[in-house]
């Protein structure tokens, strides 16, 4: 017999089929692998029948939550591991390198994402209040917690919604915002909190990173992105790297050598053209830092992922 009170067994086999309800869903809306956008604006699907190579990406923010399987993310030197019912929560867009380590034909990994949206966010907290200080040493932009009750409830009425697209119209954008409210309410809110913190650090890096997405091809001097977000160049520098894990310098390297790999993959470009694309003047210091990101020279990398029938 279990030594657990009733309550709690009967709590945790709600859960369990709550998640065996959301996987079965998530599988039948997505039928192969991949990122598999909705019907529902800001919500995606994503499905891998096996393990996948370590990948550099840029995460904008989202709530992820992992239904079935496991996958890790990696931010500068640490490493975010989260499997079934953890959700992880971006707050400003980072350069991340993620890895899927379990997954099977018959277990897929199985995921979804829902973009974060800071005008709801702020409309919820006008509603909810000044919360209490947050706690020192939660500047990263990157956030890892176990799901609760409510919050997985949310989140299967929204998934439920792909089934019943008359429904979802209407439905959709209040099931939405009862997920970003019970994330406000959870472990991790006071931390998102300070995306939508007016004036504060965190949306002054914000501000800095939107400005280098928009002239990433450019020649970037910190003074001119620290002016920008209303900041002196070395408290740009000390946030930018707090919340990021990378300077600003390294992270347009990162968006400049992501954009250039999406050129050559989906546009077909050779690496040179796409180097001078992204705003790259020489094309061998373009091969070296591709390398040292992707683990092999521009050519060879696209090369090995077409043969992988990955695009």
């Amino acid at each position: 017999m279990s030594d657990k009170p009733s309550n709690v067994v009967e709590a945790r086999s709600g859960l369990d089929a709550q998640q065996a309800e959301l996987a079965d869903r998530i599988a039948r809306n997505t039928g192969n692998d991949g990122v598999h956008v909705t019907a529902i604006a800001g919500l995606s699907l994503i499905r891998a029948s096996s393990p996948s190579q370590p990948i550099a990406c840029v995460y904008h923010p989202s709530l992820c939550v992992v239904v079935q399987g496991r996958k890790r993310a990696m931010l500068g030197d640490e490493i975010y591991m989260y499997d079934a019912l953890n959700y992880l929560v971006v707050s400003m867009s980072i350069p991340l390198v993620s890895q899927i380590i379990e997954a099977t034909p018959a277990e897929p990994y199985l995921c979804l994402r829902i973009d974060v949206e800071p005008r709801l966010v702020n409309e919820l907290l006008v509603q909810l209040g000044p919360a209490a200080p947050a706690r020192a040493g939660g500047e990263r932009a990157l956030f890892l917690a176990r799901m609760d009750a409510a919050l997985l409830d949310a989140v299967l009425r929204l998934v439920r919604l792909l089934d019943a697209p008359a429904e979802a119209a209407v439905l959709a954008p209040l099931a939405l915002r009862e997920i970003h409210y019970r994330v406000l309410l959870g472990e991790l809110g006071q931390r998102l909190r300070s995306l939508c913190e007016a004036d504060g650090p965190s949306q002054r890096v914000a501000r800095a990173i939107e400005l280098l997405k928009a002239r990433y091809t450019e020649p970037l001097r910190i003074e001119d992105l620290a002016a920008a977000a209303h900041m002196s160049a070395s408290s740009l520098h000390q946030r930018f790297r707090a919340a990021t894990a990378t300077t600003p310098l390294q992270y347009q390297k990162q968006l400049r050598l992501q954009e250039a790999r999406r050129l050559m993959l989906v546009e077909g470009l050779e690496a040179a053209a796409a180097a001078h694309r992204v705003g790259y003047e020489s094309p061998s210091q373009f091969s070296r830092e591709y390398r040292r990101l992707f683990g092999a020279p521009p050519r060879r990398e696209v090369a090995a992922k077409r043969v992988a029938g990955e695009y």
